[in-house]
């Protein structure tokens, strides 16, 4: 099973490259295309910041740095996890290898050009969220599965225990 995860991961990161390279060719910096109106556009924004954002417009020298160090820490941890946990199909297993694939796909815009391309920009009106990418997505639905993992399977699984 562990190459199936890994292949889950594999496939996050190329579907993010190519989605990535496409938009950079395609739609000129800060520029959009509509695809529903008031409500989403592809954009070709450069986040210099974390998720969603965070931390963009710090002027510390440290800040890739930094980031690309907790993004290294956490690939390390959810490795990890994924090669402990990857021996039967689970939705932890799952879970980890999208968290993975998506770590892989913004470190290695971290890496290369000091930033991370955003694109996907959903809104309503003037409320928008952030702008984020396929990685960003794939990270988003791994943790959710780890905590739909945490929340019902397992609680349910105790309670057959303690019956």
């Amino acid at each position: 099973m562990r190459k199936v995860h890994f292949l889950i991961a594999l496939c996050v990161v190329v579907l993010d490259r190519l989605a990535k390279l496409v938009v950079e060719r395609k739609i000129p910096l800060h520029d959009g295309i509509q695809i529903i109106p008031g409500f989403f556009r592809l954009t070709h924004l450069e986040n210099r910041g974390a998720a969603f954002g965070l931390f963009a417009d710090s002027p510390s020298p440290w800040k890739i740095g930094a980031l690309v160090l907790f993004s290294v820490i956490a690939l390390v941890v959810v490795s990890t996890l994924l090669w402990k946990n990857s021996h039967t199909l689970s939705i932890t297993g799952v879970g980890l290898s999208l968290i993975l694939g998506g770590a892989l796909g913004n470190l290695w815009d971290r890496l290369t050009a000091g930033h991370v391309t955003d694109f996907l920009l959903f809104y309503v009106g003037p409320y928008q969220w952030p702008a984020f990418n396929v990685a960003d997505s794939a990270i988003v639905v791994g943790a959710t599965l780890l905590v739909y993992e945490i929340l019902f399977t397992k609680s349910s699984a105790g309670e057959k225990v303690k019956s």
